[in-house]
């Protein structure tokens, strides 16, 4: 069970991850100003198996690979939105990050509701409801589950 952090639809990786931390040399001094223009305090509030709760068309705008990376170095155990923007899907999926396709889930849970994930059955349950999600296909649950693709092409040469 983690906690939901929901937001709106259209969050730009800007807003994810504003550029002027991108000048940060590690990703550990950049998250703690994930979210910062829209919920200062979210880095501070996030805890290790938390959950991004999202309309459509999260991770749009610039195609910077940090913007999944602070939000998996907090850990939040992975973003399911309505719909999400492709290079922030590829990313995430490149560095380990979840991100889950759920159309409905968005419209009936709120900001600090719990809930939990099943990647393996795409369901989420909050609330004492279910809500189908979008099954991630076998070659990609394992290449999350090795850290990403750098990480399971890396396992793959060894």
């Amino acid at each position: 069970m983690g906690k939901i952090f929901k937001f709106h639809t259209d969050v730009d990786t800007d807003q994810i991850i504003a550029s002027q931390y991108l000048l940060f040399p590690t990703i550990e001094e950049m998250k703690v100003h994930t979210f910062e223009s829209l919920d200062p305090d979210f880095a501070a509030k996030a805890k290790p198996g938390d959950f991004i709760v999202a309309a459509e068309n999260f991770g749009c705008g610039s195609s910077r690979e940090q913007a999944p990376s602070v939000l998996k170095a907090l850990g939040i155990q992975a973003v399911i939105a309505k719909s999400f923007a492709r290079i922030f899907y590829r990313n995430a999926i490149n560095i380990g990050l979840p991100v889950i396709v759920c159309k409905d889930l968005y419209d009936h849970v709120s900001d600090g509701d719990e809930m939990e994930l099943s990647m393996s059955d795409g369901v989420v349950r909050s609330g004492g409801n279910e809500y189908a999600c979008t099954k991630l296909p076998a070659y990609m649950q394992n290449i999350l589950d090795q850290g990403g693709l750098i990480a399971s092409l890396n396992k793959e040469e060894a």
